[in-house]
């Protein structure tokens, strides 16, 4: 089963703030994953070709990196996740940038079921986040937060998630709505 899945927002910075975003991954001020609701992503040392980790139960390794334009990131897991996830900046001029994250893979075995299941709300849950926490660092403000759905709610307590469903991307100063 091939899966293309493609997330981004539209930002009014110019692209080399956007790419300082993707530079601070896994770092230790990560301004752009929303690791306070969501596995922190870590990396075995700093971002650059080779780094190795994930977050969660998803793992790879960085098999390309531009500094400030992108990262690559080639799965390792879960089993049958065969493909990348990407965080891209693009330009819409000086002043304004889209900030892409694109993951393409072939889903085999067990993860044409745990794909769809589980691994896809959870994801476009995370990523809304991360875009979220992007859309903060440029400016300041969050226009509409993302929302986590009831599905997504329950996954993540089934999957023993110790944080409340109603806290925040990471970002303290966005307040989120309880029924997220």
């Amino acid at each position: 089963m091939g899966i293309c899945n493609v997330h981004e927002r539209e930002l009014p910075v110019p692209p080399a703030t956007v790419g300082a975003l993707i530079d601070g991954l896994a770092s230790a001020h990560d301004p752009l994953w929303p690791g306070r609701d969501w596995p922190p992503m870590r990396l075995d040392r700093p971002l650059g070709d080779g780094a190795a980790g994930g977050h969660g139960p998803v793992r790879y390794t960085v098999v390309a990196h531009v500094p400030g334009t992108w990262v690559r990131f080639a799965f390792r897991g879960p089993r049958g996740f065969d493909g990348f996830h990407e965080y891209t900046v693009h330009s819409l001029g000086e002043r304004r940038s889209v900030l892409r994250h694109t993951l393409a893979m072939r889903a085999r075995g067990p993860a044409r079921l745990s794909w769809p299941l589980v691994f896809r709300p959870l994801h476009d849950a995370v990523l809304e986040d991360s875009l979220d926490r992007a859309e903060f660092a440029c400016t300041g403000a969050v226009a509409r937060p993302a929302r986590w759905s009831p599905y997504v709610r329950l996954l993540r307590r089934l999957a023993g998630n110790s944080r409340d469903s109603s806290a925040g991307t990471g970002i303290s100063t966005v307040p989120r709505r309880a029924e997220r």
